[in-house]
């Protein structure tokens, strides 16, 4: 990944400090809490009971304000270690990861680690781990049991629709090598220092606010298109998504850090298979991704292997990961991220050898062909749950407008929420019944779950998965990592208006 490295130190021997809390309570620095023993806490058995290989992999971020280079377009913003995206950070399946975390900003953050199973009082979000304060530290130690494409960013009000997020990779060094190269892309729409600020964005979007303008017409007022705030609104409608493709019409979108006119480049040789690591690191925006000139197998999803699946095009909503495998080709192609429903994209070069690539304007045909989406998905049969066996049945009912822009599961905002709950070692099913005209990528925290397919077959494992509106989504999980996990849509503005519960463990 160009003008990205590894914020990684190896340690010759396993620095292990069990930093953990009796049941849910807050967590202070990096002492070990008196009396916790794997039989008195269960968040600490979790932990014991993951793979770990006796390596420490150490890293340092520093969020605060930068000042950010998008390819000729500098801005002020929020970032890990000056960089957009942030340093990437790689380890192996059971080493111990110790990121210390020097909070620069004004207000309190967190890193939150999306898609690890972890422990559950190292998650990033509160309640579970308590926010960093100004000025303070704070360091996150946990193994991960899962190999895959994962990635970071603040659980903190609006902070993730800024430069806060980097990429993760968990290695499986017994994996056979089948690629010769690894190209890491992270897309991401953009609007801070260039355009309305999140915080305007957000105001405009609530009619509560008196930001959003008066339409004329009764009960329009606060829907998108009817606002004077720019970017709210101006957003076109998307098949694959089922209608309103987002809220929010950004002045840029992004493919590591850069613009569409001024995109990295990523070399190979012709002929090399390389693995493309796909990430979303978005707030409002799904892409449909393509490589010109080009065939994708889809090789995982959200981390975990799939059966290999060809396709042209990749649907990818926010908080998702896709990893493809391609043969590449010899000359220069884009790889074109284009913004579902906002007639802009994200792009990127792959360059093997002599030629031009197509200027920004260029849309390959192959983001009209076989675009995959996760219905056409299978988990590989090594990572298949039993979603046959079901000892509970939760429901999370998304409801809520454009109109009041009051989003809610099971009726109530976060700040009212009643949690689903769940008991060590049980299976589980959740059933997401979208009853509203949005789509909602919903993603939780600490798990992932198998989708069931409509015929009741298995889809891929997942943790973040695209609820069409007036559908239905059904998951099966297995509860074997306690604690209190977030459930949430990842749209940046619908999970701060209070789409937004959690899955709690009880006794």
């Amino acid at each position: 990944m160009t003008g990205q490295h590894i914020g990684t130190t190896m340690l010759t021997r396993r620095t292990f400090i069990a930093v953990t809390v009796a049941g849910t309570a807050a967590l202070a620095g990096c002492a070990k809490p008196t009396g916790e023993t794997t039989a008195t806490n269960p968040i600490a058995a979790a932990e014991a009971a993951r793979p770990h290989t006796g390596r420490t992999v150490t890293a340092a971020l520093s969020p605060g304000p930068a000042e950010i280079d998008l390819g000729g377009t500098v801005v002020r913003t929020l970032a890990y270690n000056h960089s957009v995206p942030g340093p990437l950070i790689r380890a192996n399946v059971g080493d111990e990861l110790a990121i210390t975390v020097t909070n620069g900003l004004d207000h309190p953050s967190s890193v939150h680690w999306h898609g690890l199973a972890l422990r559950n009082d190292m998650d990033g979000a509160a309640p579970a781990t308590p926010n960093i304060e100004p000025s303070s530290n704070f360091t996150y130690r946990f193994s991960s049991p899962h190999p895959g494409t994962y990635w970071a960013h603040p659980h903190t009000g609006l902070d993730a629709d800024y430069g806060l997020y980097l990429p993760v990779v968990i290695d499986d060094p017994t994996e056979s090598g089948s690629h010769d190269a690894e190209w890491i892309v992270v897309l991401d729409d953009w609007t801070d220092g260039i355009g309305t600020s999140p915080a305007q964005l957000y105001d405009a979007l609530r009619p509560a606010s008196g930001a959003a303008a008066d339409s004329g017409m009764p009960g329009m007022e606060g829907m998108p298109g009817m606002s004077k705030v720019p970017g709210v609104g101006g957003v076109g409608t998307s098949a694959l998504l089922g209608g309103d493709a987002g809220d929010i019409s950004y002045p840029y979108y992004l493919a590591n850090g850069r613009i569409s006119t001024a995109p990295t480049v990523f070399t190979a040789r012709p002929g090399q298979r390389v693995r493309v690591r796909i990430i979303n690191a978005g707030s409002d925006t799904a892409f449909r991704v393509a490589l010109a000139g080009h065939q994708m197998t889809v090789t995982h999803t959200d981390g975990f292997p799939v059966v290999p699946t060809d396709v042209d095009a990749l649907l990818v909503g926010m908080g998702e990961r896709y990893d493809v495998l391609v043969t590449a080709g010899d000359g220069v192609f884009p790889l074109v991220a284009s913004a579902e429903g906002k007639n802009a994209v994200a792009r990127a070069l792959l360059s093997t050898g002599a030629g031009t690539a197509p200027g920004p304007e260029f849309r390959p045909p192959e983001l009209q062909r076989r675009v995959g989406a996760v219905e056409m998905f299978t988990a590989a049969p090594q990572v298949v749950l039993d979603s046959v066996k079901t000892d509970t049945t939760l429901a999370a009912q998304l409801s809520g407008s454009m109109a009041t822009y009051d989003w809610m599961i099971n009726g109530r905002p976060f700040g009212d929420t009643v949690p689903l709950t769940v008991r060590q070692a049980q299976h589980a099913t959740v059933t997401f019944t979208n009853t509203t005209m949005m789509w909602h990528p919903m993603h939780l925290h600490g798990h992932t779950f198998q989708v069931i397919k409509p015929d009741g077959s298995p889809g891929p494992r997942k943790d973040t998965v695209i609820v069409l509106p007036m559908q239905k989504m059904t998951v099966a999980l297995v509860a074997d990592n306690p604690g209190i996990w977030m459930l949430h849509c990842h749209n940046t503005y619908h999970q701060e208006a209070g789409m937004m519960t959690s899955l709690n463990y009880t006794t």
